[in-house]
């Protein structure tokens, strides 16, 4: 069995978890995720705990249960705080502005990147070189700041283009003559 899958998971106040017809469905203050259970591993709720057992032991089995337990952790999670995405844009000119749901960046193209953000994913710009991405699903949120910053990543060289705020590049040094 998997370590992190013996450690139940403990809901929070105003958090409520319901389990019937083989999903889970996680409801909080900011919203309501649905994941979809795996046959061969048992999710109960017991006394505001989300407790996990496998039904039949397999490779799957135990490969499934600690998937699914991360994944109901970051449910609880997400409806419960949330999660959010740094980018910052480093290049001269380099800006980002939203729009309601579509984030316009101008990233040194001949013309202007939009890109549509997909229901319950919310941006900011606080300043115009960055942009924080937030929402409730952990993998939509970094999914939306994987594909933002795969329009201009961050090159070897000089470091410009689109990085998340925790990522550190590293310089290649010039070539010299």
């Amino acid at each position: 069995m998997s370590r992190i899958a013996k450690y139940p998971i403990d809901l929070p106040n105003n958090v409520e978890a319901k389990i019937e017809d083989n999903q889970i469905t996680i409801k909080g203050p900011l919203g309501s995720l649905t994941q979809f259970l795996v046959d061969d591993v048992k999710v109960d709720l017991v006394e505001n705990k989300i407790v996990f057992s496998i039904v039949r032991i397999s490779e799957q089995s135990k490969a499934m249960i600690g998937t699914l337990r991360a994944l109901i952790s970051n449910m609880v999670i997400g409806v419960s705080r949330g999660f959010e995405r740094k980018l910052v844009l480093v290049g001269v000119g380099f800006r980002a502005s939203v729009q309601e749901s579509v984030v316009k960046l101008q990233l040194g193209f001949s013309h202007d990147v939009l890109h549509q953000l997909p229901s319950g994913i919310i941006a900011e710009s606080s300043t115009p070189t960055e942009l924080v991405i937030k929402g409730i699903d952990k993998q939509s949120v970094g999914q939306v700041a994987a594909k933002i910053r795969s329009y201009r990543p961050p090159e070897p060289y000089k470091g410009k283009g689109v990085r998340y705020a925790d990522e550190r590049v590293v310089l290649k040094e010039a070539k010299k003559k």
